[in-house]
């Protein structure tokens, strides 16, 4: 091992000291509140890009942000690397037995149901309708009355809303209309924010008797979940009863959720857990992207200025720089910045890394972005360009998809996120209305300050994003 080896891996382990009994608990409780960038560091200075986090009581979780043991994990072991119980026992109260938490056949015959909704031309011209006129009805004046009465906005907050009244349209046809320039107070979408931020806390606690006590006794932040939960459960009865009268009456809709009805499916809780996981996948994964993308633009004036250019030369879809520049903000502030799975049974990593089973095991996109390895000694810059190449016939710039396992934002391997280019599509979309009309100011825009990054599954813009916005002359 060479000299400059061995000073990394003292660093790293200067970063996560271990100790017998507790393992890193002192660690993990000094850095709870910044547990992503905490493991990134000790990724970034892990000789394998790869490290063993050790919990109390001999619990052990694998982190990585080696490419080579990503598509391990999602592709060439990927029945070793499952979801597992630990996973279903702590989430499904929100996910329910849908395909977030499914494994094996019951995740397989879900998969297929949804490849077949995906696939459908009709589904994908109605998501695109809906996205469309949320943008024109509901995003576009928010931002005029704000721009006109020179009002500061909490623009996470914004995209937020706009997702939900969305992605709920999209799955089941009811649109809670939280996107209006009165910015109405929303009961479902506090309840998704609540229900997401608890469940994933559950996590963090130290046993799960701790959780499970309090939801027992229906104390504290459990009972704040059960509150949410209720409200998100009622939500999902009226609307499958809504859509299976709409059925009866023969009313077509090409909505998710009538799209299942319509093939067959009728068994209740079937329909609320795909329909929840389809509203949860979507969420508040889009409105994280684009929260952090219109951060960046806003400190990168000059790439902001060629997005601007390409807008304004092109009115179609494909939008080849704006795409990369979605791509580029991935890479530094990903939707999901860390995403796990549990070992089956023991294996070894091709890094060498030692899994046992019962092991979490998670792959860092959040280190991933920042690693030099993969991205170069300029990682930092925003750049676009990193995702385009000139065509060798027309010198036309093109669009350079990544390997999948180098940049895994959207997933890899057998679960890849089948709304990739959905979402995607979305995006461009929103970026293209905003910044054709508005320019989008940072109020806390100050040289050398960067908003906390935080997680809840999806990543969020700690105390949110406040912005003015200024109408384009």
């Amino acid at each position: 091992m060479s000299t400059s080896n061995l000073l990394t891996k003292t660093k790293s382990e200067e970063l996560l000291p271990t100790y017998p009994l507790i393992g890193s608990f002192p660690s993990i409780v000094a850095n709870q509140d910044r547990v992503i960038q905490w493991t990134s560091d000790i990724l970034l200075n892990s000789p394998s890009s790869s490290f063993i986090l050790h919990r109390p009581f001999g619990q052990e979780s694998v982190l990585t942000s080696n490419p080579a043991n990503v598509k391990h994990m999602l592709e060439t072991s990927f029945n070793v690397y499952q979801k597992g119980d630990t996973f279903r026992n702590t989430l499904s109260d929100l996910f329910g037995q849908g395909t977030f938490l499914a494994d094996g056949e019951q995740w397989k015959s879900q998969r297929q149901v949804l490849s077949h909704e995906f696939d459908n031309q009709e589904f994908v011209k109605f998501f695109q309708s809906v996205v469309s006129s949320k943008i024109i009805n509901g995003l576009i004046p928010v931002l005029s009355h704000a721009s006109a009465n020179k009002l500061e906005l909490n623009f996470q907050d914004i995209l937020e809303r706009f997702g939900l009244d969305t992605i709920c349209n999209v799955a089941c046809g009811y649109d809670d209309n939280s996107l209006l320039p009165s910015l109405p107070p929303s009961v479902l979408g506090q309840a998704f924010h609540d229900a997401l931020r608890i469940s994933n806390q559950r996590f963090s606690e130290l046993l799960p008797i701790i959780w499970r006590t309090k939801r027992f006794l229906n104390i504290g932040s459990e009972k704040e979940l059960r509150n949410g939960l209720n409200v998100i459960q009622n939500f999902l009865k009226e609307s499958v009863e809504k859509k299976k009268d709409e059925v009866r009456k023969n009313k077509k809709s090409q909505d998710f959720l009538s799209l299942l009805l319509f093939s067959g499916i009728t068994d209740d809780n079937f329909l609320k857990d795909m329909v929840i996981n389809f509203i949860l996948a979507g969420l508040e994964s889009v409105s994280a992207a684009l929260t952090w993308y219109f951060w960046l633009i806003s400190k990168n004036p000059e790439r902001e200025a060629k997005i601007l250019d390409e807008l304004n030369e092109d009115s179609s879809d494909i939008l080849t720089y704006t795409h990369a520049s979605i791509y580029e903000s991935l890479r530094i502030y990903p939707s999901v910045p860390v995403n796990s799975r549990t070992a089956v049974q023991d294996d070894v990593m091709p890094d060498g890394t030692q899994v046992k089973k019962g092991s979490r095991v998670s792959y860092h996109n959040y280190a991933m972005g920042r690693s030099e390895k993969l991205w170069g000694n300029d990682w930092e810059e925003f750049k676009p360009e990193r995702f385009l190449k000139r065509d060798e016939n027309d010198g036309k710039l093109v669009l350079v998809r990544a390997d999948q396992f180098d940049f895994p934002q959207f997933h890899a391997g057998p679960r890849t996120c089948m709304g990739r280019e959905m979402a995607t599509w979305q995006m461009k979309r929103v970026i293209a209305a905003v910044l054709r009309q508005f320019k989008v100011v940072a109020v806390m825009d100050q040289d050398g300050y960067e908003p906390k990054f935080i997680s809840y599954f999806n990543s969020k813009m700690e105390g949110g994003f406040p912005v003015k916005i200024v109408e384009r002359v």
